[in-house]
């Protein structure tokens, strides 16, 4: 009687941490098209969960928007030769990664082209 209860708020436990797990890598964004800017990095945050940075991508039209931009984890970008001085503000690099499904100037990132013109990808070797 008592193993099945332990065995029974054990199960309760690991069903309650997959829902969160799994919604936060749930990003809101649409996979139909493949979004490229180019702009200037104006931040860059090395951390968990996600390494994030800012871009001013200028218009054709000559409007300056800010798009925030998102990568996975530290672990995962470091394997694939990231490091917490790959960007710094100034720099002017292309980001490629899916938006916001809603609209938003926000970006899962994909991979982005150095000023150097090197890809650096962000989930598997190219």
């Amino acid at each position: 009687m008592i193993t099945a209860r332990i065995l029974a708020l054990v199960s309760l436990g690991i069903i309650l941490g997959v829902g969160p797990l799994a919604a936060h890598h749930a990003w809101p964004v649409t996979y139909d098209k493949l979004v490229t800017v180019k702009g200037t990095v104006t931040s860059y945050a090395w951390g968990n969960p996600h390494t994030m940075f800012g871009l001013e991508v200028t218009t054709a039209g000559g409007q300056v928007q800010k798009w925030n931009v998102g990568g996975p984890s530290v672990d995962r970008m470091a394997r694939n030769g990231w490091g917490r001085d790959t960007l710094k503000p100034g720099d002017v690099i292309t980001a490629s990664g899916y938006q916001f499904a809603d609209g938003q100037n926000v970006l899962r990132l994909e991979k982005v082209t150095m000023p150097d013109g090197k890809e650096m990808f962000l989930y598997g070797r190219r």
